[in-house]
């Protein structure tokens, strides 16, 4: 894929990024231009809920997951709630430890310092006094180990190629809280249960319940970065009761909303960082 090499800086946004990694602090509802990097790169948000968007799908990255886009993948970002997002880029010889495809992984407590580290002052390669060369080698491949111990967590979700899956995304995209079963959306569509169950499952690897649960968590980590409730949310998520949404969120996030929505973390003003233009990796 070919490789932007001086993406502008995201409007309404305060960055710093140097060679290894970087720090956006962005408003809500910031979106990143279209781009991708000669060298595959990890980010974090250490405050508000970042959706990674790459060809394969959308990847939606809370403050316990860390994504992974690899080298040459053209991908954007978008902020859901102000969102302090890190960065940090792979060496080649690290980038063939973990996968090579776009990837979210749990962050243990130690990779979330990890991260917090590399993208703080301290951790640029500019900075003086900073971690010198064979410290950052070092941290990086602690960040790295602590990755490929985690589980890959299910907060991926595939981007449909079929003309009619497509059609039936659209419909959910919009209204996410839409429970026409599949054999309702079949007939809008001139396609039958059985062809689209075989699609969901031949091409996008779960079932459609499966990929509509996973879509409305995606939309419920959004409405809970904005600041809703677990109440407001279960119901604008298509789901009959906050219990049953309390259930199906705690299985796929792996915590329950209302201790999501307290563990955020705080995001920093945006004034303390400067204003720069993202060089090329």
């Amino acid at each position: 894929m070919p490789v932007r090499r001086q993406p502008s800086p995201i409007a309404g946004a305060t960055s710093h990024v140097w060679p290894s990694g970087g720090r956006h602090l962005w408003p809500s509802g910031g979106t990143s231009t279209e781009q991708s990097h000669p060298r595959g790169h990890l980010v974090y948000a250490a405050g508000g809920v970042l959706s990674v968007h790459t060809e394969h799908g959308t990847s939606i990255v809370p403050a316990n997951r860390a994504a992974w886009t690899p080298a040459g993948f053209t991908h954007r970002h978008r902020a859901h709630g102000d969102t302090d997002m890190r960065i940090v880029f792979l060496t080649p010889s690290l980038a063939r430890l973990v996968p090579d495809r776009p990837a979210v992984f749990l962050a243990s407590p130690l990779a979330r310092e990890v991260l917090l580290a590399l993208t703080s002052p301290r951790g640029r390669d500019d900075a003086t006094p900073g971690y010198d060369r064979s410290a950052r080698s070092r941290l990086l491949r602690v960040l790295v180990d602590e990755l490929r111990e985690a589980p890959e967590q299910p907060l991926h979700l595939p981007e449909p190629q079929d003309d009619r899956l497509q059609a039936i995304a659209r419909t959910l995209y919009e209204s996410p809280a839409d429970n026409t079963t599949l054999a309702e959306l079949g007939k809008r569509i001139g396609a039958g249960t059985r062809t689209l169950s075989r699609l969901f499952r031949s091409e996008l690897g779960m079932t459609f319940y499966e990929w509509r649960t996973q879509l409305r968590v995606f939309h419920a980590l959004v409405l809970l970065a904005e600041g809703h409730d677990t109440t407001h949310t279960a119901y604008a998520c298509g789901w009959a009761n906050p219990s049953g949404f309390i259930s199906a969120f705690t299985s796929i996030v792996g915590t329950t909303p209302g201790r999501y929505r307290t563990s955020r973390r705080t995001t920093p003003h945006a004034s303390r960082l400067p204003t720069v233009v993202e060089p090329s990796g």
